[in-house]
């Protein structure tokens, strides 16, 4: 007869998309059940992010996770062997504990996050359920998938400041047509690139989208709406920016270095408020300025009222600081990136409190990530209305519009595709 206890712990050094180490972690139950979880890893991190521990020395030029493992080994299993595999909060809670740190800078994030994550896996499988069912048993609801098909900022080599340019196919009948359709504008956006500007213009960015050589966020959300209406898609689809605003503010003189000119707040709100006036299908706008200005959040949130304003560098997946967005009206949706906090627990809790004080949740992969598909069923557990996936190739993303995929097949007739329900979808 199952105990559901946690027996044994390993851990061991995998590398990521971007040949970057992680840890991949395997949590045993009951000397039977394996879960295992590798740690996604973020490129261009905010301040406010929980801290991996990186070993420093020359190998891997620094970035090893040798020391993080060892925490696995040494320090985490022998406070944990025993416990319940099936208590996922008072498992967290004491691997925070364990820490002792606000910022897990001591085991280290990505230490902590392995275990947690790889032990749902293990209470998952020692149950006999998927994990979003386990997770969750109301689980249903299928994401829009934001896939970014174009790049830009840290994540390209190119000129243009936004990050991120994503579609968004609301009016799919379902996830597993979603794929399709963002497959076909992925297929029709790289024809078009090549024909416009030749081999450069196919480059491929960090997150997997295309990153031409072009100047201007007005060309490239033109290139996407034309590769949109190319592939017969127009008029079914919304697109979604990522400005990861933060890295071209100035924190001395307070002003946004964007497109070779300068704006205070102010003035960089009123040009966001015009390049939407000219992309009205514009509905979701992620980090629009920098990483701490709640102040300036609420007066962007103000200026274009039936927008999505999604905080990830602002939020960080921590429920304080969400708590001070909803208090202080500043956005109105908040991304979910486990790694950004620490465990699966506190990045649950933080989306269920946005979704409860009407905020809109998008999980997100990170830029460094691998064939690990366990978001996609953290995201139906949520019932998120939106994934944002990155673009449409590589198998670590790839991973996980297949593994959605299966599981709108499982739920047949329960599964709900969010569609243009995606800021609101139902929800348990």
């Amino acid at each position: 007869m199952s105990k559901n206890r946690i027996t044994q712990i390993e851990a061991y050094e995998i590398i990521d998309n971007r040949a970057m180490p992680t840890i991949r972690t395997g949590v045993c139950v009951d000397e039977t059940h394996w879960g295992w979880a590798d740690v996604p890893c973020g490129s261009s991190t905010g301040s406010f992010e929980a801290q991996e521990l990186r070993d420093g020395e020359s190998r891997y030029r620094g970035l090893g996770v040798t020391q993080a493992i060892n925490s696995i080994c040494e320090k985490i299993l022998p406070s944990i062997r025993g416990r319940s595999a099936l208590d996922q909060g008072g498992l967290d809670q004491a691997l925070c504990d364990l820490d002792g740190t606000p910022d897990k800078s001591k085991l280290g994030a990505n230490a902590i996050l392995s275990v947690s994550l790889a032990s749902a896996k293990a209470a998952a499988v020692a149950a006999g359920l998927p994990l979003y069912q386990h997770l969750n048993p109301a689980g249903r609801v299928l994401p829009v998938p934001q896939a970014c098909l174009l790049n830009g900022g840290k994540h390209a080599g190119n000129e243009l400041d936004i990050q991120e340019y994503c579609v968004m196919p609301v009016d799919a009948g379902s996830f597993t047509e979603a794929v399709r359709i963002l497959s076909e504008i992925f297929m029709t956006l790289r024809d078009l690139l090549y024909e416009k500007i030749g081999p450069q213009g196919v480059n491929s960015s960090e997150d997997g989208g295309f990153a031409p050589p072009l100047q201007t966020s007005a060309q490239a959300m033109e290139t996407l709406e034309n590769a949109v209406a190319k592939a017969g898609y127009e008029g079914q689809v919304l697109y979604g920016l990522d400005l990861a605003a933060t890295g071209y503010y100035d924190q001395q003189t307070k002003t946004y270095a964007f497109e070779k000119s300068v704006y205070d707040r102010q003035q960089f709100i009123a040009y966001l408020e015009s390049l939407v006036d000219r992309f009205p299908l514009i509905v979701s706008i992620e980090d629009p300025l920098m990483e701490d200005d709640f102040t300036g959040f609420g007066l962007i949130t103000e200026a274009l009222p039936n927008k999505m304003i999604i905080g990830d560098d602002l939020f960080a997946t921590n429920i304080k600081r969400i708590r001070q967005g909803i208090d202080q009206k500043a956005g109105n949706a908040t991304l979910c990136k486990v790694n950004q906090i620490g465990t699966l627990t506190e990045a649950m809790h933080a989306a269920t409190f946005a979704r409860q004080h009407g905020f809109s949740v998008v999980v997100s992969e990170r830029s460094g990530e691998t064939e690990d598909s366990i978001l996609a069923d953290i995201c139906v557990a949520l019932n998120a209305g939106l994934l944002k996936t990155g673009g449409m190739r590589g198998s670590d993303r790839g991973a996980k519009y297949n593994r959605l995929i299966e599981i709108e097949r499982d739920l047949g007739d329960k599964a709900c595709y969010a569609g243009r329900d995606y800021a609101d979808p139902p929800f348990n």
